[in-house]
């Protein structure tokens, strides 16, 4: 069981620069300006004229209409086939290709772990959150799901774009991975250079009352604990199975985990986990997770088959993190004296191909956010090569990686997109351009089914039914967006 779905989400739009003119026109009244604010919604518009690739893996459909009322599809079909009210705003697609939003299933909208950037921007974690929820959705993503960061700020930026306050992609959150230490913690950057009154204050934001001391409860105290953060607010829950810093640590017992999971789905939440060895995977599997987050990663040790067949058995929804060709040749010269971590990167290539062959669901994860300029300089050139983690680009690289390793244009579509919304349990909202679905649309210069690359071609974004404008996003730059 899923929770009973808030209501309509509106974000802020404005007119995308290629139908600006014909849509104001159209809508009839002068559109609110003010920077954040949504302007008005016609009663009925209208998608005209373009392919449409909805999602459910069908074939496209040329020179379609998508109707649309209230944020919502309300039918989709050809061209002559449908009424168009005379009243409807149209949007002219002609030789364009219409696609569902793009959906990341692990995005993390206040990202840095560095002493620098903590210090930096404490009290701007909203900031931080809102500025990364407007990049990801310029670049087309119009839902994405942060699974770490710290609650209340990404519960409260989450709720203003709920609300039409501000705009950005539409925001799912879990806060604290369950059992972890915050960002100047065990798992992420112990730095001894920061004092330990900055340390606290810092993690606590994070930590709440799920942190590392979970680790020391029985299965019933770790479930109590769950059910108070529950009550909290998150949209979904993400534990621990296996260490950040130290892949070999096992977080939680089988029995504590199934804790977890069984708390979760008591409140309708789906439940998923952080692992990074093939033991960490195995007990997650056994608890009943319904999503595993970098299922690839199991540092030195592919999968084996028997864990594999259950993934599959219990239909689990697997998120990876691919590399390109041109990334993994850049960390194998990086690794050429480091065997471990060459044996790790196969492993890694190995699972993913396993995956593909077994007919797991996968879905698209990039673990993207917006990087600091100190962490940024202290890259090596060949770390900086097509990284997945780099937001507003990560999804395009990740479509582009599955495709080298054989995956069908239409599939890696559907990993990107409805698939994220199956294992999440949003389908039924978002994720394909069906009658009843949300309004979240991307249009495309070219067809993405002749080259994925064709998915960066963005000629306009739509959430619930309004055209994004694209190019004033983000309204309030906080933190320098860097290229690789």
């Amino acid at each position: 069981m899923i929770r009973t779905p808030r209501p309509d989400r509106a974000t802020t739009i404005g007119m995308g620069i290629l139908f600006a003119a014909t849509a104001v026109l159209a809508w009839g009244g002068a559109a609110d300006k003010s920077p954040g604010k949504a302007g008005p919604v016609p009663d009925v518009s209208a998608v005209v004229g373009g392919t449409i690739i909805d999602g459910t893996g069908g074939a496209p459909l040329a020179d379609a209409v998508i109707l649309i009322q209230n944020k919502k599809i309300i039918a989709v079909a050809k061209k002559g086939q449908i009424l168009i009210p005379r009243n409807a705003a149209r949007i002219d697609a002609s030789g364009k290709y219409i696609i569902p939003g793009f959906i990341d299933g692990n995005v993390h909208f206040t990202f840095g772990t560095s002493v620098e950037y903590l210090a930096r921007y404490e009290g701007r974690f909203e900031d931080l959150a809102e500025e990364s929820a407007q990049v990801a959705l310029k670049a087309g993503v119009t839902t994405a799901f942060d699974t770490w960061g710290p609650l209340q700020p990404l519960m409260n930026v989450r709720d203003r774009i709920d609300r039409g306050e501000i705009a950005g992609s539409r925001m799912f959150v879990a806060g604290n991975i369950i059992g972890f230490s915050g960002p100047l913690g065990r798992d992420f950057n112990p730095d001894p250079a920061a004092s330990k009154t900055f340390r606290k204050r810092i993690n606590s934001i994070w930590e709440e009352n799920v942190g590392p001391e979970l680790g020391f409860l029985r299965p019933d105290e770790v479930a109590l604990e769950i059910r108070k953060y529950i009550s909290r607010g998150p949209d979904f829950l993400k534990y621990g199975s296996s260490g950040h810093n130290d892949d070999a640590v096992l977080l939680f017992s089988e029995e504590a985990q199934r804790a977890i999971v069984e708390e979760g789905h008591k409140s309708n939440l789906t439940s998923q986990c952080h692992t990074s060895n093939v033991e960490s995977l195995r007990m997650a599997v056994e608890a009943g997770v319904d999503m595993i987050t970098h299922a690839d990663i199991t540092e030195n040790e592919p999968i084996p088959a028997a864990t594999i067949a259950k993934l599959k058995e219990k239909n689990i929804t697997c998120g990876i993190l691919p590399n390109t060709k041109k990334k993994d040749e850049a960390s194998l010269k990086r690794y050429a004296q480091n065997p471990a971590a060459r044996r790790s990167l196969e492993s890694r290539n190995l699972n993913i191909a396993h995956f593909m062959e077994a007919g797991i669901p996968i879905m698209m994860t990039t673990d993207a956010g917006i990087w600091s300029p100190e962490v940024v300089a202290d890259m090596p050139p060949e770390v900086k090569v097509d990284r997945l983690d780099t937001l507003g680009k990560g999804h395009f690289i990740w479509c582009r990686a599955m495709a080298e390793r054989g995956m069908k244009p239409m599939d890696i579509l559907l990993c990107a997109t409805r698939n994220v919304a199956r294992g999440y349990h949003k389908l039924d909202r978002f994720g394909t351009l069906e009658k009843g679905k949300a309004a979240d649309l991307v249009i495309l210069d070219a067809n993405p089914l002749d080259d994925i690359g064709n998915l960066e071609k963005i000629s306009l974004v739509m959430k619930d039914g309004r055209i994004v404008e694209r190019d004033k996003l983000p309204i309030k730059k906080v933190v320098e967006l860097l290229e690789f």
